[in-house]
């Protein structure tokens, strides 16, 4: 606004017009990000649709065009965190900033800032050799030099270097950055005075970076993916003899999973099901269904949780799908909004197993474990806990009155049933086609997008053309946050296997009283530990390959411990003070998160009791494999 008004009012002070210059700097930044990174989306569905029509309608399968999608499923996924990073979507813990006071809360926030700032300043060059090297490489198929792929590294963290600085200009209280600059070089020079005791220290370093320095950098707001890239860089660059080039590389292997393409493809047609109207169609229908009965909204919630998350994959998407349908109606019936949020959180929680989660994609690409295994598994075990969850809502709204309410006739029912038929349909479509090997879980999702766009246009005739471009950007925002995640993760689960903590770990855990069955307890508590702290995939990337080869050896099926270790994360994860889902759930309903903190213990306990029947019961899980 100053700006424009430049010529008729005083000069502006030099720190203001930095930030005015910064903010139109960033603001011409923005759409050079976001454009290509929507344009990836796009191309990413295109070739997998290419590939898919090719094979299974003319029976003549493109050899190019799985490398293709390879090559752009980097960029994709360093654009999507170069977005995240710009707009501050990647995944924190923030329970602890958010309890500080206004000028504490705004140094976290800063320093948050500079911990990416330092992580990219350090892998830029490293990432830099790393895409040089690969100029010797040539892919197979396409036969282009591999560098082209490679190169999505350096120039995603040079990117994010730009967008750092502009923001540190962008912030008001310049001596604010200066102090969180300086805590920031203090830390790094301390380390490096200290190498030479590092180095005498062993194992006992992975305690300093791998629990000290994690611990500090993710309770004081570090996004999590840069809490472990900083760990991870200065394991390796104090203590070890490897190349700093060693994290770029385990990044790169980490996030180039063709398997992981799954992740944008399934947010994206989860974004399609809410805009095309299919998940207002599939609520609509269990609300006629079982509105009528007594906490019938409430049973509603848990079974469009379950159906609405077989087809997304992302819990934010769900929520957000399900809660503004239901919740106005279930307040005019008298609920109360910290029950509502609550049981929100809880399904939240009770359906992270159903496919075609992201986190069961993530577990089979780290782990090896097989997607149609654990697409097969997790059905029963979400269905075990929606039980003991409408077990407690039956409890609690036993006595509600519905005088009120009038019962649907069977022609509404009909009516909205077969309105809601294509919708429900899909979910069944995917698992069907996953589980009887007919495509992998990256085709099936490309065919569900083409399904959910057709079903918008022809049937539902809810298409808005406008939100599709912000729909993409989010899609490549989120799935980029999660994949350098799961690259930083990568890399340091690489850095402890190779100190020989996974045959310490191992030694330990074989060791446990009680055989399996204590085994699967610790793991269980263990993961709703990290889950409330570290978030669901960053868990997993990090203690999947150690404690999965264990749990084998020690006579427990792998997609049994899946299904343990994933609810019992999601239960951390939604559970406050800590879980961050609980607080995504308080954002969609737009209910303040205190409301929901006593109600929310009694659905914990259910959650919980449903978990150990999991753990006892391993059929569950593996009943029907």
């Amino acid at each position: 606004m100053q700006l424009e008004l430049a010529d008729e009012t005083p000069a502006l002070p030099a720190a203001s017009a930095k930030r005015a210059w910064a903010r139109t700097l960033d603001r011409a930044l923005g759409p050079l990000i976001e454009i290509p990174a929507a344009l990836l989306v796009v191309a990413e569905v295109v070739v997998m649709l290419t590939g898919v029509v090719s094979r299974y309608v003319f029976h003549d399968p493109l050899i190019w065009s799985d490398e293709l999608a390879g090559i752009l499923f980097l960029w994709l996924a360093m654009l999507g965190a170069v977005v995240a990073f710009r707009r501050a979507e990647h995944m924190r813990m923030t329970a602890l900033v958010a309890m500080a006071g206004p000028r504490l809360r705004t140094f976290l926030e800063t320093l948050a800032l500079v911990a990416g700032l330092v992580f990219v300043v350090l892998v830029l060059h490293p990432a830099y050799e790393f895409a040089s090297e690969e100029i010797f490489v040539q892919t197979p198929a396409l036969e282009l030099n591999n560098a082209w792929r490679a190169a999505a590294l350096p120039i995603g963290f040079a990117l994010m270097l730009a967008i750092a600085v502009i923001r540190l200009l962008q912030t008001a209280d310049w001596k604010m950055t200066l102090a969180a600059l300086a805590t920031g070089a203090g830390l790094a020079a301390g380390l490096v005075a200290l190498q030479p005791v590092l180095a005498t220290l062993g194992n006992l370093n992975l305690l300093v970076f791998f629990v000290l320095g994690v611990g500090m950098l993710v309770f004081s707001g570090v996004p999590i993916a840069f809490a472990f890239g900083l760990a991870t860089f200065g394991y390796i660059a104090l203590t070890t003899n490897a190349p700093s080039m060693v994290v770029v590389g385990r990044m790169d292997e980490g996030m180039s999973h063709l398997i992981l393409l799954a992740v944008p493809l399934f947010v994206f047609l989860g974004l399609l099901i809410e805009m095309t109207g299919m998940a207002r169609a599939m609520v609509g229908f269990l609300a006629s269904l079982l509105g009528h009965v007594r906490g019938g909204l409430h049973f509603v919630l848990v079974g469009a949780m379950y159906l609405v998350s077989g087809i997304s994959g992302s819990k934010a998407a769900d929520m957000a799908a399900v809660a503004p349908v239901l919740f106005p109606e279930m307040k005019a019936r008298g609920a109360k909004e910290g029950d509502l949020v609550a049981l929100l959180a809880a399904t939240g929680a009770q359906t992270e197993t159903i496919p075609p989660s992201i986190v069961l994609i993530t577990i089979g690409s780290v782990t090896g474990v097989s997607i149609t295994a654990l697409f097969t598994g997790g059905l029963v075990p979400g269905l075990v806990l929606a039980v003991t969850l409408c077990g407690l809502v039956w409890w609690r709204y036993r006595g509600e009155d519905l005088s009120h309410v009038a019962r649907p006739s069977g022609r509404v029912i009909g009516r909205s049933f077969l309105v809601a038929v294509p919708a429900l349909a899909l979910p069944f479509v995917i698992r069907y086609a996953v589980v009887e090997g007919i495509a992998t879980a990256t085709e099936v999702s490309t065919i569900g997008i083409v399904y959910a766009v057709l079903a918008g246009l022809l049937i539902y005739r809810q298409f808005p053309v406008g939100r599709l471009y912000p729909m993409l950007v989010t899609t490549a925002a989120l799935s980029g946050a999660i994949l350098l995640i799961i690259g930083a993760a990568t890399g340091m689960a690489w850095a402890l296997t190779q100190s020989g903590f996974s045959q310490t770990l191992a030694v330990v855990m074989t060791s446990l009283p009680g055989g399996p069955l204590g085994f699967l307890l610790v793991s269980a508590v263990a993961f709703i530990i990290l889950g409330s702290v570290l978030e669901g995939i960053p868990a997993i990337v990090l203690f999947g390959p150690l404690l999965f080869p264990i749990a084998r050896s020690v006579g427990v099926h792998e997609v049994h411990y899946a299904m343990v270790v994933i609810l019992a994360m999601g239960v951390g994860l939604f559970a406050p003070p800590f879980g961050v889902g609980y607080y995504a759930a308080c954002a969609i309903s737009r209910i303040h998160p205190d409301a929901g903190m006593r109600p929310i213990v009694g659905y914990i306990v259910a959650l919980l009791i449903g978990l150990m029947a999991i753990i006892l019961v391993p059929w569950f899980s593996i009943g029907f494999l």
